[in-house]
Protein backbone atom coordinates (compact mmCIF):
# COMPACT_ATOMS: atom_id res chain seq x y z
CA UNK A 1 0.00 0.00 0.00
CA UNK A 2 2.83 2.51 0.75
CA UNK A 3 4.83 2.04 -2.30
CA UNK A 4 1.25 2.19 -4.45
CA UNK A 5 0.77 5.53 -2.73
CA UNK A 6 4.14 6.50 -3.11
CA UNK A 7 4.21 6.09 -7.13
CA UNK A 8 0.95 8.00 -7.28
CA UNK A 9 -1.15 5.01 -7.93
CA UNK A 10 -4.56 5.10 -5.79
CA UNK A 11 -6.94 1.85 -5.13
CA UNK A 12 -10.85 1.83 -6.20
CA UNK A 13 -13.28 0.29 -4.59
CA UNK A 14 -15.11 -1.36 -7.24
CA UNK A 15 -17.90 -3.52 -5.26
CA UNK A 16 -20.53 -1.17 -6.83
CA UNK A 17 -19.86 -1.13 -10.09
CA UNK A 18 -22.45 -3.11 -11.27
CA UNK A 19 -24.73 -1.31 -9.42
CA UNK A 20 -27.42 0.14 -11.97
CA UNK A 21 -27.93 4.21 -11.33
CA UNK A 22 -29.99 7.54 -13.36
CA UNK A 23 -28.28 9.95 -13.94
CA UNK A 24 -30.75 13.68 -14.01
CA UNK A 25 -30.43 16.91 -15.17
CA UNK A 26 -32.39 19.35 -13.50
CA UNK A 27 -33.26 23.42 -13.65
CA UNK A 28 -30.86 25.47 -11.19
CA UNK A 29 -33.79 26.21 -8.83
CA UNK A 30 -34.62 22.48 -8.26
CA UNK A 31 -30.71 22.00 -7.70
CA UNK A 32 -30.81 24.43 -4.92
CA UNK A 33 -34.01 23.32 -3.44
CA UNK A 34 -32.68 19.80 -2.84
CA UNK A 35 -29.58 22.03 -1.11
CA UNK A 36 -31.24 23.46 0.77
CA UNK A 37 -33.21 20.27 2.09
CA UNK A 38 -29.81 18.75 2.61
CA UNK A 39 -28.42 21.46 4.66
CA UNK A 40 -31.45 21.52 6.84
CA UNK A 41 -31.66 17.88 6.92
CA UNK A 42 -27.80 17.41 7.82
CA UNK A 43 -28.99 18.76 11.76
CA UNK A 44 -32.06 16.17 11.97
CA UNK A 45 -31.50 12.14 12.81
CA UNK A 46 -34.23 11.60 9.89
CA UNK A 47 -33.74 12.95 6.51
CA UNK A 48 -37.70 13.97 4.94
CA UNK A 49 -37.99 12.49 0.83
CA UNK A 50 -37.36 15.80 -1.45
CA UNK A 51 -39.04 14.57 -4.25
CA UNK A 52 -40.79 10.99 -5.45
CA UNK A 53 -40.72 9.22 -9.17
CA UNK A 54 -44.27 8.58 -10.54
CA UNK A 55 -43.89 5.58 -13.70
CA UNK A 56 -46.77 5.11 -15.67
CA UNK A 57 -46.37 2.33 -18.31
CA UNK A 58 -49.21 0.56 -20.74
CA UNK A 59 -50.29 -2.91 -19.68
CA UNK A 60 -51.08 -3.67 -22.93
CA UNK A 61 -47.45 -3.38 -24.10
CA UNK A 62 -45.28 -4.44 -20.62
CA UNK A 63 -42.06 -4.51 -22.16
CA UNK A 64 -42.12 -1.58 -24.46
CA UNK A 65 -39.74 0.75 -22.74
CA UNK A 66 -40.74 3.56 -25.17
CA UNK A 67 -44.13 3.71 -23.35
CA UNK A 68 -42.45 4.60 -19.99
CA UNK A 69 -43.22 7.99 -19.01
CA UNK A 70 -41.68 9.32 -15.75
CA UNK A 71 -42.49 12.38 -13.85
CA UNK A 72 -41.74 13.84 -10.38
CA UNK A 73 -43.31 15.07 -7.71
CA UNK A 74 -41.70 17.97 -5.94
CA UNK A 75 -42.27 17.64 -1.82
CA UNK A 76 -42.84 20.85 0.12
CA UNK A 77 -40.06 24.14 -0.92
CA UNK A 78 -39.80 27.52 0.30
CA UNK A 79 -39.15 28.93 -3.43
CA UNK A 80 -42.00 30.49 -4.81
CA UNK A 81 -43.63 29.82 -7.94
CA UNK A 82 -41.52 26.75 -7.82
CA UNK A 83 -43.25 24.26 -9.55
CA UNK A 84 -44.31 20.79 -7.73
CA UNK A 85 -44.75 18.37 -10.67
CA UNK A 86 -41.81 17.44 -13.68
CA UNK A 87 -41.90 15.28 -16.81
CA UNK A 88 -38.59 13.42 -17.10
CA UNK A 89 -37.58 12.22 -20.66
CA UNK A 90 -35.40 9.51 -20.93
CA UNK A 91 -32.24 9.49 -23.02
CA UNK A 92 -31.18 6.12 -24.67
CA UNK A 93 -28.60 6.86 -26.83
CA UNK A 94 -25.85 8.47 -24.66
CA UNK A 95 -21.60 7.53 -23.90
CA UNK A 96 -21.33 4.99 -21.44
CA UNK A 97 -20.93 6.23 -18.00
CA UNK A 98 -19.50 6.01 -14.70
CA UNK A 99 -20.22 7.32 -11.19
CA UNK A 100 -17.33 7.63 -8.86
CA UNK A 101 -17.26 8.98 -5.02
CA UNK A 102 -14.26 10.29 -3.53
CA UNK A 103 -14.35 10.52 1.15
CA UNK A 104 -13.06 13.52 2.99
CA UNK A 105 -10.21 10.25 3.76
CA UNK A 106 -9.36 10.44 -0.05
CA UNK A 107 -11.14 7.00 -0.57
CA UNK A 108 -12.01 7.02 -4.01
CA UNK A 109 -14.98 4.47 -5.35
CA UNK A 110 -17.19 3.11 -7.94
CA UNK A 111 -20.72 3.77 -7.11
CA UNK A 112 -22.25 2.42 -10.20
CA UNK A 113 -22.59 2.80 -13.73
CA UNK A 114 -25.07 5.15 -15.94
CA UNK A 115 -28.54 2.99 -16.93
CA UNK A 116 -30.86 5.65 -17.80
CA UNK A 117 -30.37 9.22 -18.21
CA UNK A 118 -32.89 12.07 -17.95
CA UNK A 119 -33.85 15.52 -18.77
CA UNK A 120 -36.04 16.96 -16.29
CA UNK A 121 -38.06 19.72 -17.37
CA UNK A 122 -41.67 21.44 -16.02
CA UNK A 123 -44.81 19.60 -16.72
CA UNK A 124 -47.42 21.34 -18.79
CA UNK A 125 -49.63 22.06 -15.72
CA UNK A 126 -47.13 23.74 -14.14
CA UNK A 127 -45.35 25.51 -16.78
CA UNK A 128 -47.26 28.88 -16.64
CA UNK A 129 -45.78 28.85 -12.85
CA UNK A 130 -42.19 28.43 -14.14
CA UNK A 131 -42.56 31.09 -16.85
CA UNK A 132 -44.01 33.53 -13.61
CA UNK A 133 -40.86 32.57 -12.20
CA UNK A 134 -38.42 33.67 -14.65
CA UNK A 135 -39.92 36.94 -15.37
CA UNK A 136 -39.82 37.62 -12.07
CA UNK A 137 -36.19 36.89 -11.92
CA UNK A 138 -35.63 38.66 -15.02
CA UNK A 139 -37.12 41.86 -13.94
CA UNK A 140 -35.54 41.68 -10.35
CA UNK A 141 -32.29 41.43 -12.05
CA UNK A 142 -33.02 44.75 -14.22
CA UNK A 143 -33.22 46.76 -10.89
CA UNK A 144 -29.88 48.51 -10.23
CA UNK A 145 -29.23 49.16 -6.42
CA UNK A 146 -26.97 52.01 -6.30
CA UNK A 147 -25.31 53.50 -3.26
CA UNK A 148 -24.02 56.35 -1.70
CA UNK A 149 -21.16 56.37 0.92
CA UNK A 150 -20.44 59.09 2.89
CA UNK A 151 -16.63 59.66 3.47
CA UNK A 152 -16.51 60.44 7.53
CA UNK A 153 -12.85 62.24 6.89
CA UNK A 154 -13.79 65.14 5.35
CA UNK A 155 -10.31 66.63 5.20
CA UNK A 156 -9.38 64.04 2.39
CA UNK A 157 -6.48 63.04 4.09
CA UNK A 158 -6.26 59.41 2.28
CA UNK A 159 -6.92 61.35 -1.10
CA UNK A 160 -4.54 63.63 -1.34
CA UNK A 161 -0.98 62.20 -2.97
CA UNK A 162 1.82 62.12 -0.05
CA UNK A 163 4.63 64.34 -0.34
CA UNK A 164 7.00 63.83 -2.89
CA UNK A 165 4.46 61.60 -4.67
CA UNK A 166 3.73 64.11 -7.28
CA UNK A 167 7.10 64.45 -8.86
CA UNK A 168 7.50 60.99 -8.84
CA UNK A 169 4.23 60.28 -10.19
CA UNK A 170 4.80 62.61 -13.16
CA UNK A 171 8.34 61.59 -14.24
CA UNK A 172 7.00 57.91 -14.28
CA UNK A 173 4.00 58.56 -16.33
CA UNK A 174 6.17 60.18 -19.32
CA UNK A 175 8.26 57.67 -19.54
CA UNK A 176 6.14 54.82 -18.91
CA UNK A 177 5.24 53.09 -22.32
CA UNK A 178 1.68 52.21 -23.09
CA UNK A 179 1.17 48.44 -22.69
CA UNK A 180 0.33 46.59 -25.71
CA UNK A 181 -3.39 45.86 -26.45
CA UNK A 182 -4.15 42.35 -25.45
CA UNK A 183 -5.56 40.12 -28.20
CA UNK A 184 -8.98 38.45 -27.35
CA UNK A 185 -8.41 35.15 -27.69
CA UNK A 186 -5.92 35.50 -24.89
CA UNK A 187 -8.23 36.83 -22.10
CA UNK A 188 -8.90 34.53 -19.74
CA UNK A 189 -12.42 34.94 -19.45
CA UNK A 190 -14.18 34.52 -15.84
CA UNK A 191 -17.25 32.40 -15.18
CA UNK A 192 -20.46 34.58 -13.97
CA UNK A 193 -22.82 33.27 -11.43
CA UNK A 194 -24.83 30.84 -13.34
CA UNK A 195 -28.40 32.17 -11.91
CA UNK A 196 -26.53 35.91 -13.10
CA UNK A 197 -26.13 34.85 -16.69
CA UNK A 198 -29.38 33.46 -17.64
CA UNK A 199 -30.44 36.40 -17.09
CA UNK A 200 -28.21 38.23 -19.29
CA UNK A 201 -29.30 35.75 -21.97
CA UNK A 202 -32.75 36.61 -21.66
CA UNK A 203 -32.34 39.76 -21.94
CA UNK A 204 -29.84 39.29 -25.25
CA UNK A 205 -32.84 37.07 -26.88
CA UNK A 206 -35.68 40.02 -26.09
CA UNK A 207 -32.98 42.03 -28.21
CA UNK A 208 -32.95 39.64 -30.83
CA UNK A 209 -34.55 36.16 -31.68
CA UNK A 210 -31.33 34.64 -32.83
CA UNK A 211 -27.49 34.57 -32.03
CA UNK A 212 -24.73 32.78 -32.95
CA UNK A 213 -21.73 31.33 -30.34
CA UNK A 214 -19.27 33.92 -31.25
CA UNK A 215 -21.92 37.06 -30.71
CA UNK A 216 -22.96 35.71 -27.56
CA UNK A 217 -19.21 35.03 -26.05
CA UNK A 218 -18.84 39.05 -27.18
CA UNK A 219 -21.84 39.92 -25.68
CA UNK A 220 -21.50 38.08 -22.28
CA UNK A 221 -17.46 37.80 -22.05
CA UNK A 222 -17.63 34.27 -21.19
CA UNK A 223 -15.98 31.32 -21.78
CA UNK A 224 -17.57 29.33 -24.76
CA UNK A 225 -17.84 25.81 -23.30
CA UNK A 226 -19.85 27.83 -20.10
CA UNK A 227 -21.97 29.53 -22.59
CA UNK A 228 -23.09 26.24 -24.22
CA UNK A 229 -24.04 24.35 -21.44
CA UNK A 230 -26.43 27.37 -20.58
CA UNK A 231 -27.71 27.31 -24.22
CA UNK A 232 -28.05 23.43 -24.02
CA UNK A 233 -30.94 24.52 -21.03
CA UNK A 234 -32.66 27.52 -22.77
CA UNK A 235 -32.61 27.26 -26.32
CA UNK A 236 -32.46 25.23 -29.22
CA UNK A 237 -29.47 24.96 -31.59
CA UNK A 238 -30.48 25.71 -36.23
CA UNK A 239 -28.85 23.07 -38.19
CA UNK A 240 -30.76 24.60 -41.57
CA UNK A 241 -32.63 27.10 -42.51
CA UNK A 242 -32.49 30.45 -42.52
CA UNK A 243 -31.36 30.70 -39.17
CA UNK A 244 -28.41 28.24 -39.90
CA UNK A 245 -25.89 28.20 -36.93
CA UNK A 246 -27.53 30.25 -34.67
CA UNK A 247 -29.42 29.64 -31.25
CA UNK A 248 -33.20 30.69 -30.42
CA UNK A 249 -34.82 30.39 -27.27
CA UNK A 250 -37.11 27.03 -26.33
CA UNK A 251 -40.49 27.86 -26.54
CA UNK A 252 -41.15 27.45 -22.70
CA UNK A 253 -38.79 30.21 -22.31
CA UNK A 254 -39.68 32.22 -25.27
CA UNK A 255 -43.06 32.36 -24.44
CA UNK A 256 -41.72 34.01 -21.05
CA UNK A 257 -39.36 36.26 -22.55
CA UNK A 258 -42.25 37.45 -24.68
CA UNK A 259 -44.52 38.09 -21.76
CA UNK A 260 -42.10 40.01 -20.37
CA UNK A 261 -41.52 42.36 -23.20
CA UNK A 262 -44.81 43.42 -22.97
CA UNK A 263 -45.35 44.14 -19.66
CA UNK A 264 -45.14 48.06 -19.29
Amino acid sequence: MEDDHSNGDINVETSKADRSVWLMKCPPIVSKAWQSSAASASASVDSPPVAKVVVSLDLLQPDDSSALQFTMEMAGSEIANMPKSYSLNMSKDFVPMGIFSESTQGRVAMEGKVEHKFDMKPHHANIEEYRKMCRERTNKSMVKNRQIQVINNDRGVHMRPMPGMMGLITSTSKDKKKPAPVKGSDVKRTRRDRGELEDIMFKLFERQPNWTLKQLVQETDQPAQFLKEILNELCVYNKRGTNQGTYELKPEYKKSVEDTGAEP
